[in-house]
């Protein structure tokens, strides 16, 4: 019986490093498009919802921005500025390929072309495309998997990202560091149509939020101006709200809160 005992525990083990070893050999056999695909359902889900905090900061000052915003899948998506005071009410929003603007300052709602992509978000080292997301990643470029690496204590996959020949995309190349284990991402370099580095974003302060595991703190550093940085952080997130086509209107940019 001790004999048979052993054989199991011996049988049983090299089960579970089969189990094991079939896993990892099926995160292995991925391919770029797919382990994006991961990402974006982990990061962003059908739906979502955040509340976050943005800090601007400067060798002289800082400036602080707060912002509730909602998306759904690649098509739509709406940001609400709601302080400083000043930009209260400022809303952004994305439908389907159209981007638009509302300052209640003026009270005037404007169309962004697509050469705005590359401007300045509110100030930060963020750029209208970031936030709105015109472009998709899964969709808009051709990917490779360039490497995979140890980052941060992560294992990870490096990906490459270049624009598709007919898509007006802000970046000449992109480069991702996801997760292996949560499909998260942790680092994106972004090349300017030289390539040239143009900006870093690094993601960090991994934490249960929305029910699941989620870098909360975004920063963003341009390649020329390394003394320059912009801070988001996650405070609420929400995934799957009961949203549809509906909100994401030009009407509602006045409305909502």
């Amino acid at each position: 019986m001790i004999t048979l005992f052993r054989s199991a525990g011996v049988i049983t083990g090299l089960l579970f490093a089969l189990l094991l070893s079939s896993g990892s050999s099926a995160a292995q056999t991925l391919n770029a498009r797919e382990i994006l695909a991961r990402m974006e359902a982990t990061m962003r889900g059908d739906a979502s919802y955040f509340e976050m905090s943005m800090s601007i900061v400067r060798p002289r000052y800082s400036r602080e921005v707060q912002l509730k915003s909602w998306s759904m899948g690649d098509d739509f998506s709406l940001t609400l500025i709601t302080a400083p005071a000043r930009d209260q009410g400022t809303v952004f929003l994305k439908r389907e390929r159209e981007i638009w603007n509302y300052v209640p300052n003026i009270d005037r709602t404007i169309k962004m072309p697509p050469s705005m992509m590359s401007q300045s978000w509110m100030g930060s080292d963020f750029t209208n495309d970031d936030l709105v997301r015109e472009s998709s990643v899964i969709d808009d470029y051709e990917h490779q998997i360039l490497r995979e690496e140890i980052y941060e204590g992560h294992k990870v996959w490096v990906l490459e990202l270049t624009p598709k020949p007919d898509t007006a995309i802000v970046w000449g190349r992109v480069r991702m560091w996801i997760s292996q284990q949560h499909y998260l991402q942790l680092r994106i370099e972004n090349d300017d149509q030289s390539n040239q580095l143009a900006n870093t974003m690094e993601l960090s302060d991994i934490q249960p939020m929305g029910g699941r595991l989620l870098p909360t703190l975004m920063k963003m550093t341009p390649a020329d101006k390394p003394d320059h940085h912009t801070l988001m952080r996650y405070l609420t997130v929400e995934f799957d709200p009961p949203l549809d086509a509906s909100f994401f209107t030009r009407q509602n940019m006045q409305r909502v809160r």
